[in-house]
């Protein structure tokens, strides 16, 4: 079911929460469905399960799945209008690899210049 491009420098976690938000959208996957247990995915996948339950934690966080106790994990009653946001993505990822708030604001900051810049 689950795509993880392991050389990929997008975080397997993220991966795995993207994937799943398009399952989702797609209607693949239902509300009140459930989601393959950690460990069963992990090791389908070859990775770890702290990685796994990092996603769904996220996910959950977010309101797009809910657990239930010793039962699983399952698909959350949300409304999907719109795909997952590509910038707050790209962000979370810098964020992951310990880019720091002050140089991606720098580095943001840096862009914009250059560009108005080009433009005169």
């Amino acid at each position: 079911m689950f795509l993880l491009n392991l050389q990929s420098k997008v975080p397997i976690n993220v991966q795995i929460q993207e994937q799943i938000l398009k399952f989702i959208q797609a209607g693949v996957l239902k509300p009140g469905e459930k989601l393959p247990s950690v460990r069963q995915l992990a090791s389908e996948n070859g990775i770890n399960p702290n990685t796994v339950a990092r996603a769904y934690t996220e996910l959950e966080k977010n309101g797009y799945v809910y657990n239930l106790p010793k039962k699983g994990v399952y698909v959350a009653e949300k409304e999907l209008s719109v795909p997952a946001d590509p910038v707050r993505n790209a962000l979370r990822q810098l964020k992951e690899q310990g880019v720091t708030k002050s140089e991606l604001l720098a580095k943001i900051e840096e862009l914009y210049r250059e560009e108005d810049n080009a433009e005169d």
